[in-house]
């Protein structure tokens, strides 16, 4: 054995003030991007509910009527029973991701809560 350690975070130099904020910022930027993220795809899991909730009531009454749904920007003529299931995976995988964003801003803001413990930093009251 040679009796020397690994260097642990303890031994490394403290960062800069000015690294510091960088950091905090870094953080504080990751996290309003995913919540922005997050609320984008929410909206349009909820539009996507909004429109099968109406194509429901004709998917029992009338599944070969007309619809119309708007495919790499270009319109298109199918009918219900066609368009329901597509929308339903759509708004599953739309769900899905929103899933693993939540997961992902849950691990950033535990890491940022980490980072400010570590270096003792609290808001300064707004003048």
């Amino acid at each position: 054995m040679s009796g020397t350690k690994p260097k642990s975070k303890a031994s490394q130099p403290r960062p800069s003030p000015q690294e510091l904020q960088q950091q905090y910022n870094r953080y504080q930027s990751e996290l309003q991007t995913l919540a922005s993220k997050i609320g984008e795809l929410e909206q349009e899991a909820e539009e996507h509910n909004l429109v099968l909730s109406t194509l429901d009531e004709a998917l029992v009454e009338e599944p070969d009527r007309k619809c119309f749904r708007l495919v790499g920007g270009v319109l298109v003529e199918r009918t219900v029973k066609d368009v329901v299931p597509a929308l339903k995976t759509n708004r599953d995988g739309i769900q899905k991701v929103i899933s693993n964003l939540v997961e992902q801003y849950k691990s950033k803001d535990e890491e940022f809560e980490n980072f400010k413990r570590e270096y003792n930093i609290r808001p300064q009251p707004a003048s």
